[in-house]
């Protein structure tokens, strides 16, 4: 078998590094490590566990404000405060040595220079291990810390984020690879003629550079997406080498996978260039049984109040006053926030024909992710089964108790995709790219491209 086979087989496995968990109750479990968030122990040993399994990156959210309540409810709320993502990056960076570290970082509230300055020093300092989750700040309480207070419109923010990275990836290629020369008997420290200045003039951006620091290990940091509104799609197939997705089921999945491919074919772009990976929050148990025992001890630590008002904030409007045992209205308002994530909901709650009581259950367990109870082999079926009928590239883990379900997933289900060949079951390069099987860009060479002639 070739590498480039062994790659093709191989899934792609992240985690989530959410020191709360993902599921909106995780922190109450007895297993969870308390105030997780507030000590750098929880995120090294996490990421030692991520990596010792061999997973391609982990993954650091973020948002720029606190949730928007009452005190009351804030109390209540697990996610009142988080690390900054690159600040932690940098620290995880020297406490691993091959495991990618993929952060999140908005391009409505930075500015190319800074960001992209930022990223590249990580990124070298690493060895080539960084990730940009380039994200459009959907949420609007974030404006409020930045200036005016008015959060831009959808289009805007995205106008804005092309630009963004557009201006981000020229300073990136601000010198070529062999510019720096250092030659001490000339006194010649670079070559004049490799670097590249910038002199960028666009609608949001006025940028001269060059970024004052060398091209990266990987040429550039690895440009992940999560957006799956029309405007979001539509830029991930422009830019992004990873998009994270959120599937509820098999159909649904091939669906987006097969969208998002045939999107990046027509912007020029060979399918494999462009990474799908499906979040999936997984239940797990010795038995089916157990497993089953293990979500409704879960469910039961949910907060009716915190539930509802997680819906509200990602529907875009107040449902706490609604009828628990009623439905969604059948006008559903416009939001200028969570657009893809409203439409999911709303698609799941009218199929699956949910209560109001039903429906927050379902989102705060994994924020519209799939979850999948049962035991070690049926997870490891169920992932090789979207893999294999071309559902995604890969999986964002999402565990529901922090650090025990990564270390769950990690000691039971990476070993039966291994057995099966569905997994790596060593590193074959240094980088993230070298993980997600993704080409070095050449400085000056956006993204992969193909002939105008194989598209179609």
């Amino acid at each position: 078998m070739t590498d480039s086979d062994s790659q093709d087989r191989n899934m792609i496995l992240g985690a989530v590094l959410s020191p709360t968990s993902v599921h909106v109750a995780g922190w109450r479990h007895p297993d969870a490590v308390s105030n997780a968030g507030a000590e750098f122990e929880f995120f090294a040993d996490s990421a030692h566990t991520a990596e010792k399994a061999l997973f391609d990156f982990v993954f650091l959210a973020d948002e720029l404000c606190a949730p928007t309540a009452t005190p009351d409810m804030l109390s209540l709320d697990p996610v009142i405060y988080r690390y900054e993502p690159l600040t932690l990056a940098s620290a995880l960076a020297v406490v691993t040595k091959q495991i990618g570290i993929v952060v999140t970082q908005t391009t409505t509230y930075n500015e190319p220079y800074h960001l992209a300055r930022k990223l590249a020093s990580i990124d070298n300092l690493s060895g080539g291990r960084v990730g940009w989750n380039l994200v459009t700040s959907y949420v609007e309480a974030e404006a409020r810390n930045f200036g005016s207070g008015k959060h831009a419109s959808y289009q805007d923010r995205y106008a804005r984020a092309a630009e963004f990275f557009s201006v981000a990836s020229g300073l990136w290629d601000s010198w070529d690879d062999d510019a720096f020369v250092l030659d001490k008997e000339t006194g010649t420290y670079f070559d004049p003629s490799k670097m590249h200045p910038l002199d960028h003039e666009g609608e949001y951006f006025s940028v001269a550079g060059p970024l004052n620091i060398r091209r990266t290990p990987q040429g550039r940091p690895v440009a992940v997406q999560a957006g799956a509104s029309e405007p979001g799609l539509e830029l991930a197939a422009k830019l992004a080498e990873v998009t994270f997705t959120a599937q509820q089921n098999l159909e649904s999945a091939q669906s987006f996978y097969s969208d998002i491919k045939r999107r990046a074919a027509l912007n020029g772009r060979p399918a494999d260039s462009l990474k799908v990976v499906a979040g999936l929050c997984p239940i797990l148990g010795g038995t089916e049984a157990e497993a089953q025992a293990n979500y409704r001890e879960l469910q039961g630590l949910i907060r009716p109040e915190i539930g509802l008002a997680r819906l509200s904030q990602l529907l875009g409007f107040d449902v706490s006053q609604m009828p628990l045992d009623g439905g969604l209205p059948d006008r559903i308002p416009e939001t200028n926030s969570y657009q893809s994530r409203q439409r999911l909901i709303v698609e799941m709650a009218r199929r699956e024909k949910l209560s109001l009581r039903e429906l927050y259950q379902r989102v705060v367990t994994s924020y519209g992710h799939s979850t999948v109870i049962g035991t070690p082999e049926m997870l490891a079926d169920h992932m090789r089964q979207w893999r294999e009928k071309n559902a995604t590239d890969g999986f964002m883990i999402c565990p529901p108790v922090m650090p025990s379900g990564l270390h769950d997933f990690a000691e039971t289900v990476v070993p039966e995709l291994q057995r099966t060949g569905h997994f790596r079951t060593e590193y074959s390069g240094s980088t993230l790219r070298s993980h997600l099987g993704l080409a070095r860009p050449d400085r000056g060479q956006p993204l992969p491209r193909r002939s105008v002639d194989a598209v179609g």
